[in-house]
């Protein structure tokens, strides 16, 4: 590519984040609309944008988020959600910051075992049912569990996308996730539960008598539908081990969920056009579009540059590579989508590990996971799961505007990664 197109891509990417972050213009609209002026100039051609898994449109992603909820569409249905609002709340006495870190728990322990996409759609439905219960704004809760499955994704190979590249590129473990990630994931999720009681201690009033009006329902009563129940249950507990197994089955998350969709739908008695309509459409066409933009960086070489920037700028030193891989990776994921940063830097990462030769070099591959998860909660289009919320609140009439997002990720990415930052020097330096 020219440099005149990598000069354009990046005016027509700029432009199009600006217009997202206004939101003068509609986020779908921007991201569709950047996308197409990708195209028109010949930053990208439709080989790269629609078959390019590195360049392109995720399919994975796309998919994957399609087969959940339309799974999701159906529980829906049921009254699962509304029996889980209600238990919810009575378990924690209808007190708002019981709720707040019960669901951020649950969140971040569920996205480490799933993937966060799949962890916030089943989720979401239940804090709103729950604010809408006590009264509560829902943008803190659900801002909260966002940043909760981040954070939790990060502790295992399959809790967050990035994780998977990273794995194989780096000839990686499940194993290996679990044992140097997940202790600081631990530690990450309470210290969010921490900056959440005083980041939305206005919204967290507590009101005794919408409190005392839920603790007197019976959540069974709630259940609708015990036969779909079970059905959609036991599709869901398939396609968690599907996910689960991906390191046996070598079956993709996105085939799992449209294999669980598929049966879900074929078995119960639901419309097909029910389980399709529970679907955030708008949702998936922004991930085209942000695919497409970003891909087009990636072809013009604009995002290599800045990678190899990044490595260069090491200076032959583990320790100073470890540090400027972390946090140029979460300054980078807060702006373009963490998956294919991740897919661009991991060669690179593998490079200069190789370089570095010894047996701490999987440091680096730590940085570049902790950086680029952690990364993600920066901002609304951080990473997948911001993106889902934000639709999933927007349909509900419960709106979060990019800034709403950004203000509060920005503090818990800043703290998150600092933290991170010396965990990675004391147990791969400080201790080694």
């Amino acid at each position: 590519m020219s440099d005149w197109h990598s000069w354009a891509a990046i005016a027509v990417f700029v432009v199009a984040y600006v217009a997202i972050i206004s939101e003068r213009v509609h986020r779908t609209a921007a991201a569709l609309g950047g996308a197409a002026v990708m195209l028109t100039i010949g930053a990208t051609d439709d080989k790269a944008a629609f078959f390019d898994e590195r360049s392109g449109i995720d399919w994975n992603v796309v998919f994957l988020l399609l087969g959940m909820m339309a799974i999701v569409g159906v529980l829906r249905q049921t009254g699962l959600f509304e029996y889980l609002a209600i238990w919810a709340v009575k378990r924690a006495r209808g007190k708002p910051f019981r709720v707040m870190t019960m669901l951020i728990v649950i969140t971040a322990s569920a996205s480490a075992l799933l993937d966060n996409v799949t962890t916030v759609l089943l989720v979401a439905p239940v804090t709103l049912l729950v604010c809408e219960r006590l009264a509560l704004p829902a943008a803190p809760f659900l801002i909260a569990e966002v940043l909760a499955s981040n954070i939790g994704g990060t502790a295992t190979l399959v809790g967050d996308p990035p994780n998977i590249i990273i794995a194989s590129r780096g000839g990686l473990t499940f194993n290996d996730f679990l044992v140097h990630l997940a202790p600081i994931a631990v530690v990450l999720t309470a210290v969010l539960v921490v900056l959440c009681r005083v980041m939305f201690r206005k919204a967290l009033v507590y009101d005794e008598e919408r409190a005392a009006e839920v603790m007197a329902l019976e959540e069974r009563e709630a259940i609708r539908d015990h036969r779909l129940l079970y059905q959609g249950l036991g599709v869901l507990v398939l396609v968690v081990f599907g996910f689960v197994a991906h390191p046996v089955l070598h079956y993709a998350p996105s085939v799992v969920a449209l294999l669980g969709a598929g049966l879900l739908i074929a078995i119960s008695k639901v419309e097909t056009g029910e389980a399709l309509k529970e679907v955030e459409w708008p949702t998936l066409a922004f991930f085209a579009g942000l695919f497409i933009m970003v891909g087009s960086l990636i072809e013009t070489g604009v995002i290599g540059e800045i990678s190899r920037a990044l490595a260069d700028a090491t200076g032959g030193s583990e320790l100073g590579a470890t540090m400027l891989l972390l946090f140029g990776s979460a300054v980078l994921s807060g702006v373009v989508d963490n998956i294919p940063y991740v897919a661009t830097m991991a060669p690179i990462t593998a490079d200069l590990a190789h370089g570095f030769g010894g047996d701490g070099v999987h440091v680096l591959w730590w940085a570049l996971a902790l950086g680029a998860d952690l990364g993600g909660n920066a901002t609304a289009i951080g990473a997948s799961a911001n993106v889902v919320v934000l639709g999933i609140a927007e349909r509900n009439r419960q709106p979060i505007s990019f800034w709403q997002f950004t203000r509060y990720g920005l503090i818990v990415t800043a703290v998150t990664v600092v933290l991170s930052a010396g965990y990675l020097w004391l147990r791969y330096f400080a201790l080694s």
